[in-house]
């Protein structure tokens, strides 16, 4: 162990265990708190081991199906959108890795089990399994710095593509199921993603591509265009060539099966004493759409949907959408942003900061169309398995 990054780790070990006695009292999981030694020995293994923790799951609200079809690991893992998902078709997560810490609260909340933190860390690969059928993630999109972008693998080296795909050639999965921004696709002047197919199917596996919105696909009133990757093994899986994406689905949940009633917190609620609340007030007239305030004037969404959520909501209120409601102006509340993302009304927050909130709810899939796709994916691989 390296004396630099004991402090460190120490520390997240330390709130780490604050959590878990948290949860305990709550009644949410029981568990064995774990040491330092326990978790480390004479190795580098990082904080996050799930196998270390000897959870007894009480009331989890998303417990591991106890006769799984198949097996998955959750790469880049967030608050489980991947996870949620894969299991309720019958997958069963092997190994997850998520470095934020709010975040991997969230996760153990409602899983029961905390993932583990750096996937760029060697101990960290260490611990994933041998033999799963399916990688998961949703990396984020990041540019390739080698001149030429001849070298296909070693192009990517330095990203955390570079990380996927290593774990790709070591682990061989019979698929993998990736998630990114639209923009991937013509990032770097479509330099990014033909390095990231070159890679793919040079580890051998056929690639498949499409970008979609729930809106159009899962029956969730959020305009949210990302692209999804999905790649078989060929060797292994013989079939691959019968995979499609979902079809398209017509939208008839509307923004207000999303919205709650009731809600009047002054935390969410916009006033008169606020900056910009005049312009505010002249524009937001209407209870059947949804707002956003663009540092200078107010954008009316008029697409009948939830304009594309992010991350940045954890940062500042102005990135937060906006509604009338019968109270008044006021964000969406972290649970409604859940909601545009089609969690299930039983995924719950622990007792974190607002701000995390959003930005866990930001930064995470739509549940519903990551469903679909693995459905398809199932399809395949059932026939196989």
């Amino acid at each position: 162990m390296q004396t630099k990054n004991f402090n460190s780790e120490l520390s997240t070990l330390i709130k780490l265990n604050e959590y878990l006695c948290q949860l305990k009292t709550k009644r949410i999981i029981q568990t064995r708190l774990f040491s330092y030694e326990e978790l480390y020995g004479n190795s580098d293994i990082i904080i996050s081991r799930t196998d270390s923790m000897k959870t007894q799951q009480i009331n989890i609200p998303f417990p591991t199906p106890q006769n799984p079809k198949f097996t998955f690991i959750d790469l880049f893992a967030g608050i489980g959108g991947f996870r949620l998902a894969c299991q309720s078709i019958g997958g069963k997560c092997v190994f997850s890795s998520e470095w934020d810490l709010n975040a991997q609260k969230t996760y153990c909340t409602n899983f029961g089990d905390v993932p583990h933190g750096d996937i760029t860390l060697p101990e960290t690969k260490a611990s994933i399994p041998d033999n799963f059928d399916l990688l998961c993630g949703g990396f984020p999109c990041q540019a390739f710095s080698v001149a030429g972008y001849r070298k296909g693998f070693e192009d990517t080296r330095g990203t955390l593509f570079f990380d996927v795909a290593e774990i790709i050639k070591e682990k061989k999965p019979k698929a993998v199921f990736l998630e990114n921004v639209k923009n991937l696709y013509t990032h770097d002047n479509g330099k990014t993603f033909s390095i990231i197919k070159q890679t793919l199917e040079d580890l051998g596996y056929h690639v498949f591509h499409n970008v979609m919105s729930p809106s159009e696909y899962a029956n969730v009133p959020q305009n949210r265009e990302r692209i999804f990757i999905v790649c078989f093994n060929k060797e292994l899986i013989p079939n691959y060539a019968d995979f499609t994406f979902p079809q398209k689905e017509k939208l008839t949940n509307k923004i207000h099966d999303c919205i709650e009633k009731g809600v009047k917190e002054k935390k969410f609620m916009y006033t008169e004493k606020m900056s910009h609340y005049n312009e505010l007030l002249q524009a937001i007239t209407s209870k059947d759409t949804i707002y956003q305030w663009r540092r200078k004037y107010v954008r009316e969404n008029k697409s009948e949907l939830c304009p594309t959520l992010t991350a940045n909501m954890g940062t500042g209120g102005h990135n937060v959408p906006l509604i009338l409601s019968e109270y008044g102006i006021r964000k969406l509340t972290p649970r409604e942003c859940l909601n545009f993302q089609g969690f299930p009304k039983n995924f719950i927050f622990p007792d974190i900061a607002i701000s995390a909130c959003y930005k866990q709810a930001g930064n995470s899939v739509a549940v519903p169309l990551i469903t679909k796709v693995c459905k398809m994916i199932w399809k395949i691989l059932e026939q196989n398995l």
